[in-house]
């Protein structure tokens, strides 16, 4: 499999997938939504993956949505960016082995989205997470409102939602985001032995127990995700929105 953006090694049945578009932290573009659809929907036929990481390149996981391209969508095209981003990670998160996902740095607005689409998420100490889509007058539309009122709880989701707040691992960690917080040295080698040790279990029993996991779920699940990509949409009809997009730009642009 070639891409632009993605890297994909596979040894010993373990896969792992690299986002690699770090000059832009790794932020979704419709390109990289692109990439990673095909890719999902080739490594699902895979029989000789019994376990897939995903990562990012350099010093982020990924660090949101592409609010460049963003900037200019009208209500339409937010919407069907949104259920991109949706339709994406409902494919990984319906995988039938286990994904793992690798927090090495940043992992904001739909970084987190994809991290919460994962099976089990792991962090680096020097991971920062969070949904901060609220400072550009947006809200987490890649699946975030449901995946994570699911992860934590509805209040904690609705205070890490409406406050858009950044938190450090150890801080995620502690509001039940995530499985474990390792030294960033580490990260790698924590989850290639998390992923050997699954892989010596039974393929066949682990695969039946994610779909049952997740299968009642899903029933009311992509009626609500279709509702979020909507009211999303909506957002890119309100100057106030732009506003805040644009000036997103202009502070990280005055920082460069």
């Amino acid at each position: 499999m070639k891409f632009q953006f993605l890297q994909f090694e596979l040894s010993s049945e373990i896969g792992v997938l690299t986002i690699d578009r770090p000059r832009a932290l790794n932020a979704l573009n419709s390109e990289v939504l692109e990439e990673l659809e095909v890719f999902t929907r080739e490594v699902k036929q895979k029989k000789d993956l019994s376990v897939l990481m995903i990562t990012g390149a350099g010093k982020s996981f990924v660090a949101g949505a592409d609010v460049k391209e963003m900037i200019n969508f009208n209500r339409e095209q937010a919407t069907a960016f949104s259920k991109k981003g949706q339709r994406v990670f409902s494919l990984i998160e319906s995988l039938p082995f286990p994904v793992i996902s690798l927090v090495n740095g940043f992992a904001l607005g739909g970084g987190w989205e994809l991290a919460l689409a994962c099976d089990i998420i792991l962090m680096s100490d020097k991971a920062k997470v969070g949904l901060p889509e609220v400072s550009l007058g947006l809200f987490p539309a890649f699946g975030g409102t449901q995946r994570l009122a699911r992860a934590v709880g509805l209040y904690k989701a609705k205070e890490i939602i409406f406050s858009g707040n950044v938190y450090s691992a150890e801080e995620a960690f502690d509001m039940g985001l995530g499985n474990k917080v390792v030294p960033h040295s580490e990260l790698v080698q924590t989850g290639l032995s998390l992923a050997e040790n699954i892989k010596q279990k039974s393929s066949l029993g682990i695969r039946k127990a994610k779909k049952l996991i997740h299968e009642e779920d899903n029933l009311t699940l992509q009626k609500r995700l279709q509702i979020e990509s909507e009211k999303f949409g909506e957002l890119f009809d309100s100057p106030d929105t732009k506003k805040r997009m644009q000036a997103f730009l202009e502070k990280r642009t005055a920082k460069t």
